[in-house]
Order: structure tokens, then C-alpha cells, then sequence
């Protein structure tokens, strides 16, 4: 064999070398096995999938909470609604009662004015309870305690024994209330 011949074909001696050299290189190359990369990567992808997943449940939930909340908020107004449904007939028609009742004081004098007046009880009483079906109280407070949230005091007068100090004494206009909103306070006369 001649020196070229001999520099393509490695000796046995240095076949050894060779091999133990690729043997190591294999050995670094099962360490960093591409299986395990791809291992951990998905490791982190699921990882990182769970944490979406937990964020779109938290928002779904909190979502949920917002719409209950919202349907019982809607269901609250509707109910406020409906029981006020009433309160912009009835102070309109808190005036005409007025009337009724001023033309109830006149004394009649003779039987056309009696049966005139009989008919206006009766549109009276008819007008007091269609209120009453509507939820509409009157407020008359005479010898009750004054109180400013549903009385309005126009004047005073000096207390007695029959009339302790901060009482309602007369009563200048009747006040009404709408399941306990005051539609227009009783105007009243107190003790002093």
C-alpha cells in the first residue's frame, strides 16, 4: 500500500479512537434526546393551556354573576315600577278628592241639595277605595306625633294638656302616601 492509500484507510490502531470518539458523541447526543425537548414543551403548552382554560372559567363565572345580577336588578325596577304605576294618576287626582270633600261640608238646605250630596258621598267613597285598591293611603294625623318626613308644618300654636308639645293639633290638608312614598305631606298644625 502506498502513503496514500494508507492516509484514506485508518489503521486498526486508530479505528479504536475513532469508534470510542463517535461513541461518546452518541452518548452526548441520547442526553439531549429530542423527545425529551418535545416532552417539555408540551409540558409547558398544556401547562400553559391550563392557565388559559382557568382564566376563561374565572371571566365565565364572573360573567354569570354579572347577568344574575343584572336580571335581578331588572326584576327589582319592574317591581318598583309596578307598584308605583299609580303615582302620576293619583297626584293629579289627589286635587279633585279635595274638591269632593270641600263640597261634602256644605250643608244642604233643601232635599235636591240632600240627594245632591248623597250622590257625591257616594263618588267619594267609590274614589277612596279605587286609591286604597291602588295602594294609596291617607294620611290625617291629628294627635300624632309631628313628624317632618310625612307632615308639613304651616303653623303652631302654643301646647296645652290636651295638646303636648310636637303633636299635630289640626289638620289643614290631608297628605298621602304610595306603599310609604309620600305623595303629598299632610299639611298640618302643631303644639308648641
Amino acid at each position: 500500500m502506498n502513503n496514500a492509500e494508507e492516509k484514506q484507510h485508518p489503521t486498526a490502531e486508530e479505528t479504536p479512537q475513532t469508534e470510542g470518539a463517535t461513541q461518546e458523541v452518541a452518548s452526548d447526543a441520547e442526553v439531549e434526546d429530542p423527545s425529551t425537548n418535545t416532552t417539555d414543551e408540551q409540558t409547558d403548552e398544556i401547562t400553559e393551556l391550563k392557565t388559559t382554560l382557568d382564566q376563561k372559567n374565572d371571566q365565565i363565572l364572573r360573567l354569570s354573576a354579572e347577568i344574575k345580577n343584572m336580571q335581578a336588578r331588572y326584576a327589582k325596577e319592574k317591581s318598583q315600577d309596578a307598584k308605583f304605576r299609580s303615582q302620576s294618576l293619583a297626584t293629579k287626582l289627589i286635587p279633585v278628592l279635595d274638591s269632593l270633600e270641600k263640597a261634602l261640608e256644605i250643608e244642604p238646605d233643601d232635599e235636591a241639595s240632600e240627594n245632591l250630596k248623597k250622590g257625591i258621598e257616594m263618588v267619594h267613597t267609590n274614589f277612596l277605595k279605587a286609591l286604597e285598591a291602588e295602594g294609596i293611603e291617607i294620611m290625617d294625623p291629628v294627635g300624632e306625633e309631628f313628624d317632618p318626613n310625612f307632615h308639613q308644618s304651616i303653623s303652631s300654636m302654643p301646647a296645652d294638656d290636651e295638646h303636648p308639645e310636637n303633636t299635630v293639633v289640626n289638620v289643614f290638608q290631608k297628605g298621602y302616601t304610595l306603599s310609604g312614598r309620600v305623595l303629598r305631606p299632610a299639611m298640618v298644625i302643631i303644639a308648641q
